[in-house]
């Protein structure tokens, strides 16, 4: 397998959580409306640190990813964009997230720092990663 990264990399994680129900399609089939406690992972790297040895603000990032979530908490996420037209899936919030952060810090932090992935765990051993394409 190749590795991840072609030079050496700086990553940073921040954890957030969000309590929100959805149901899910599986095989057509859609399954009793349920809620979890959500914990969501970003990673953020980058290749080189600002002058005062930091990739970004581990604050700058906690906010944007505190909005991104807050939209969901004590939600249904069916209910809610861009839920009501995709599958709330764990894989599909995971990705919604990533993009979403992305989106926001994009303005705000230097142009080699991007989000990497976002996990989303949904209950205990039961998590989906989305890693960001490298050109984003």
């Amino acid at each position: 397998m190749p590795p991840l990264y072609s030079t050496s990399m700086y990553e940073l994680r921040v954890e957030s959580e969000f309590a929100a129900a959805h149901a899910i399609s599986i095989h057509g089939s859609v399954e009793a409306l349920h809620g979890h406690n959500w914990h969501v992972v970003v990673g953020v790297i980058g290749e080189s640190l600002d002058g005062d040895g930091l990739l970004c603000d581990f604050h700058l990032v906690e906010s944007h990813l505190r909005d991104v979530v807050g939209v969901f908490h004590n939600g249904n996420l069916n209910d809610t964009p861009p839920f009501t037209d995709t599958n709330p899936t764990a894989e599909n919030v995971a990705r919604h997230i990533a993009e979403a952060l992305h989106t926001r810090l994009r303005p705000h932090v230097p142009s080699h720092v991007r989000i990497a992935w976002a996990s989303v765990t949904e209950a205990p051993g039961c998590t989906a990663i989305y890693r960001m394409p490298m050109t984003s």
